[in-house]
């Protein structure tokens, strides 16, 4: 694979942490941002921005954790430039980064972007662990097999995760294609509101990988996402999942994917932010 570069960017990290350490971090937050659809609005590509923009003005203490976890290191990498040429392309340039961090012995979160780039990450850890799970919280199954004649758009990336034989728990689901409906396996989806946490967490292997697009959550209070579906899930049953499943296994990384921001309407933009932030505080354990 071609070495590449991407492109310097003034200082934009995030929570707005100065002095930052890559080499004593224990997470890395990797920006990409990425969208091969516009959908109806400006496209997911703004998401990352936002997300550390609304980061930099969340309190760092955590009431529920007790802990300020940016104290225990965290690394802002510079933004992904994604390719020009293809979707494979951008695909391959995540994993390229990815398996830096994971050589590196860092945890990684992808800030998305549209939620196709997870399937970098994902190829980056199958390279670098025999047997893991991918717990996916989306309203959408993701399993089209190909979309807008592509096998690497955001509606496909879960099936090209399943081809990899990873083993896929999904959560959160409202939102299905008679074509998904033969890709998915009754024991490992579970549809809204149906949240059984134990049952969840009994169907992941010890190893975890979370990828969670922003449209799990009800629209009521995540609007800004390019396909919301009515009915998702609320703010502490996510947060309540999230937190079981760090303590019965091991994460061991994550992306936050499919932030669409709507301007001048900030709080979904604060709410990824904290939502990022809180999943970094329960792999910090």
């Amino acid at each position: 694979m071609k070495e590449f570069s991407y492109p310097k960017l003034e200082p934009f990290n995030f929570l707005g942490l100065a002095n930052q350490d890559y080499d004593n971090a224990k997470a890395v937050i990797f920006p990409v941002p990425y969208s091969s659809t516009a959908y109806w609005k400006s496209g997911a590509k703004d998401g990352p921005r936002a997300i550390i923009e609304a980061s930099r003005h969340i309190e760092l203490y955590d009431i529920e954790t007790k802990k300020d976890s940016s104290k225990e290191g965290i690394f802002t990498l510079e933004s992904l430039e994604p390719s020009k040429n293809s979707p494979k392309e951008t695909i391959e340039r995540i994993k390229g980064v990815i398996d830096k961090i994971l050589q590196d012995k860092k945890i990684p979160i992808m800030l998305g972007g549209e939620h196709s780039i997870t399937l970098g990450a994902v190829e980056s850890f199958k390279e670098k662990f025999s047997d893991f799970s991918v717990l996916q919280l989306d309203a959408h199954t993701d399993l089209r097999d190909e979309y807008e004649g592509t096998k690497y758009h955001h509606a496909s990336v879960m099936k090209r995760i399943k081809d990899l034989v990873i083993s896929i728990t999904q959560v959160g689901i409202r939102s299905i294609s008679e074509e998904e409906i033969g890709y998915t396996e009754d024991k490992n989806i579970f549809y809204a509101p149906e949240i059984p946490v134990e049952k969840i967490i009994s169907t992941l292997k010890e190893k975890v990988y979370l990828t969670l697009d922003l449209d799990v959550l009800d629209p009521s209070i995540m609007p800004s996402t390019g396909t919301p579906e009515p009915g998702g899930l609320g703010w502490y049953e996510i947060l309540n999942l999230i937190k079981e499943v760090a303590k019965k296994r091991n994460i061991i990384g994550a992306d936050v994917v499919e932030l669409d921001p709507i301007p001048g309407l900030s709080a979904p933009d604060f709410l990824a932010a904290r939502l990022t932030y809180k999943i970094i505080s329960y792999v910090f354990k």
